[in-house]
């Protein structure tokens, strides 16, 4: 992480500074290990000062997916429609296809895309005619959805 960064006067000329992987992390430790008296981010990283923090990182491994998607079967089995992609030279391919195989084996009909390129490979497109379509298709907000 980067400290200096934290301390710049504006926080979107800091943010404008920080790498895409700064940014996950960031993001994921708001969702997984919030600190509402850890200012000025109020939340907690897996290594403070360089020194691993294994309570953080519990967090972080309960909340991936390839660790919980066991104990939510039955829940998984009543969405309407479960879709994933990932990029061939994405970090997370192996893990995506991983979860593809569990919704598999317990039968969840699920749809899986690899596509070419990396984690943020074309999002514009990706979002266009991919993720904004299968919207289209199975969300629902009448009482009649099949």
């Amino acid at each position: 992480m980067c400290p200096k960064l934290l301390r710049e006067p504006s926080p979107k000329a800091a943010k404008r500074r920080l790498s895409f992987f700064v940014r996950a992390q960031l993001a994921s430790a708001a969702a997984w290990s919030p600190d509402p008296k850890n200012p000025p981010l109020y939340l907690d990283l897996p290594r403070k000062d360089g020194v691993p923090q294994p309570d953080v990182t519990a967090k972080w491994t309960a909340n991936a997916p390839l660790a919980f998607v066991d104990q939510y079967i039955d829940d998984l089995r009543q969405y309407h429609a479960i879709a994933m992609d990932v990029g061939d030279q994405d970090g997370l391919r192996f893990d995506a296809d991983k979860l593809y195989d569990i919704l598999d084996k317990y039968g969840i009909a699920n749809s899986f895309e690899i596509y070419h390129g990396t984690h943020t490979s074309a999002v514009a497109d990706r979002f266009q005619n991919h993720v904004l379509p299968f919207f289209s298709k199975n969300l629902c907000a009448t009482k009649n959805c099949k």
